[in-house]
């Protein structure tokens, strides 16, 4: 009876259904293809998976808050832009090109949680005009050309984030590394700590948490500036791994991330999220991406299967929440 009921429990966990879709997706292109699980494939997954995945992590605690950020995509692009531009006109060194793009990310998810807080303006709409204004501000100031950044070589910060190194016949990045740090104190902070509690609070009754004395617009600004600067650190590795920034990169990643949150199990009304979670939802959507080019389905057919995955994974989500609350 006790096993019974841990294997029920388990069942019930919003992370057990993305767990068994990304050992299907492993075993399925695997068998379509052996190569899919070489060395050099996996590390490929994970140097893409890294870059999309901090900014879902902050993604996480942001949606269980019970907002959305619709601007991280642009931030990715404008970020690593306004580093180089800094660096290459020769007013700042690269390392403090690097502090000013976060600190500016940091000034736009302070704006995002302002208005959203203050004005009482759907973060929906907030952050999609500022997805507008960011956009608009990185191809006015590149005029739509990408910066040069080569000159980025041997210097320390490119080491410190994307440096890489081989573990056997593995390829690993740094910026690995700074995923899994990030994946271990977020999901710390929302399942183990108070402000994960206020977190949690604020998004499932935000009346009864204020009441309780949570400081309801406080969590929700923090976590937009966390959103923020998390989504411009990841614009600076991914231009700092590829030797190229982009004022158009980016483009689409917001609502990628908010995929692979919702797939992970996050509510999308607030109230529960998942750590756990996101990093499969990040692993399922990435594999994906890379197993149906890697069995020869055409690329463009990507989105029609993360819509897929999403509508599978609502209704999976859905059932066992009814089970749930019905307790069986």
């Amino acid at each position: 009876m006790e096993n019974s009921s841990i294997i029920q429990r388990s069942i019930a966990r919003p992370e057990f259904g993305p767990f068994v879709l990304l050992v299907v997706e492993l075993v399925v292109f695997w068998g379509f293809n052996h190569d899919f699980l070489s060395p050099q494939n996996i590390s490929n997954i994970l140097a893409f998976t890294v870059e999309l995945g901090l900014i879902a992590l902050a993604m996480t605690l942001l949606m269980t808050s019970g907002e959305f950020d619709l601007s991280v995509g642009s931030l990715f692009g404008f970020s690593p832009v306004l580093m180089w531009t800094l660096f290459n006109s020769g007013l700042t060194s690269l390392e403090a090109g690097f502090v000013v793009a976060l600190l500016v990310a940091a000034f736009i998810g302070l704006v995002n949680g302002w208005f959203v807080t203050q004005l009482k303006i759907p973060s929906f709409l907030v952050t999609l005009g500022m997805l507008l204004v960011v956009r608009g501000t990185a191809l006015f100031v590149t005029s739509g050309f990408p910066q040069r950044t080569w000159s980025a070589e041997g210097s320390w910060l490119a080491e410190a984030l994307v440096g890489d190194f081989f573990i056997g016949p593995f390829r690993i990045y740094m910026s690995l590394f700074w995923f899994i740090a990030a994946a271990i104190a977020l999901g710390y902070v929302l399942t183990q700590s108070r402000t994960g509690n206020w977190i949690q609070a604020a998004g499932g009754n935000p009346n009864a948490a204020r009441a309780r004395g949570v400081n309801v617009s406080g969590v929700k600004i923090g976590l937009f500036i966390l959103s923020s600067i998390m989504a411009s650190l990841a614009g600076v590795i991914s231009s700092l791994r590829t030797s190229a920034a982009n004022p158009n990169s980016g483009t689409g990643y917001e609502l990628e991330v908010i995929a692979m949150v919702v797939i992970g199990g996050t509510a999308l009304t607030g109230g529960r999220g998942t750590i756990i979670g996101t990093v499969l939802g990040i692993l399922i959507l990435r594999v994906m991406r890379n197993g149906i080019v890697l069995i020869g389905v055409p690329g463009l057919a990507y989105n029609i299967f993360i819509g897929a995955i999403i509508l599978g994974m609502m209704a999976l989500h859905s059932w066992l929440e009814r089970r749930h609350q019905a307790g069986t």
